[in-house]
């Protein structure tokens, strides 16, 4: 398991760091940012994400998550870079316990490395876009299932599992039994198994879009993760088109990809 995963305000920072870097500037191809925008952060965890548009003095900033834990120490982390010209809210909440109405609707919708996590994808982003503005942004930004780290191994607590790309598309069975020989605990191996019950590729990906009627508006595909930056030090490299175009065969070789969606008809 990376430190980053048990140093929580680390984790933070260095979200805030991606987001500003890669995630804001391909948002603002498509969509103004500034004093004037309401955002909303569905898996917000602590908000590392929500930084760079607290930053901006966004007039409305929503950070909703499940984990108590997590939205606890989130506040506590806000509380040390405070601005009085922000307006920040967290939510403990399943997103689908919250009625679209007593929130309202958001001008840019952010979800980063959540939907791989996600039972009933589909169902997921139907419900959301009750929550996006006529004219608003949904950023999504997720790992495709194939790919070296896609299990989300780096959890692992043996350095060796956590460094060990592609085992987790083995059969659930074994892959199971690998992570019981390494003497993984029950908590973690829950969560990789449920990692790999949730776990979405690119094709399945655009096939929803085109069912729920998203129109995309940009698409950026890794072959270096954005996060690898702050993490180990690595330059972020875009795919290749040639095989950002391939179906199935990127899905082992991009590392993320990232979305930015609107109301409309799908463009894939």
């Amino acid at each position: 398991m990376q430190e980053r995963h048990r140093n929580r305000e680390k984790y933070f920072v260095e979200q805030g760091i991606t987001t500003e870097k890669y995630v804001l500037p391909l948002i603002r191809e498509v969509k103004t940012v500034d004093k004037h925008t309401s955002v909303l952060e569905i898996g917000c965890g602590e908000g590392g994400n929500l930084i760079p548009f607290y930053k901006i003095g966004c007039k409305k900033i929503v950070g909703v998550d499940m984990s108590k834990s997590k939205i606890a120490n989130g506040v506590s982390l806000f509380e040390k870079i405070k601005q009085d010209d922000a307006s920040l809210e967290f939510v403990c909440n399943d997103i689908y316990n919250i009625k679209p109405e007593s929130l309202g609707q958001f001008d840019v919708i952010i979800t980063r490395d959540v939907l791989e996590h996600i039972h009933d994808q589909e169902k997921f982003m139907r419900f959301v876009k009750k929550f996006l503005a006529p004219k608003g942004v949904f950023f999504l930004g997720f790992p495709p299932w194939h790919n070296p780290f896609g299990g989300h191994q780096q959890m692992c607590n043996s350095r060796f599992l956590s460094k060990l790309p592609y085992f987790h598309i083995l059969p659930k069975a074994l892959y199971k039994l690998i992570l019981k020989i390494f003497n993984e605990s029950n908590s973690v191996i829950d969560g990789l198994l449920e990692i790999k019950d949730t776990a979405i590729t690119i094709e399945q990906f655009q096939k929803i879009l085109r069912t729920e009627k998203y129109l995309v508006k940009r698409k950026v595909f890794y072959f270096i993760n954005p996060n690898y930056e702050v993490k180990f030090g690595l330059r972020p490299k875009r795919a290749w088109k040639l095989i950002s175009s391939i179906p199935f065969l990127r899905n082992f070789i991009i590392t993320t990809n990232y979305y930015i969606i609107s109301k409309g008809v799908s463009s894939l």
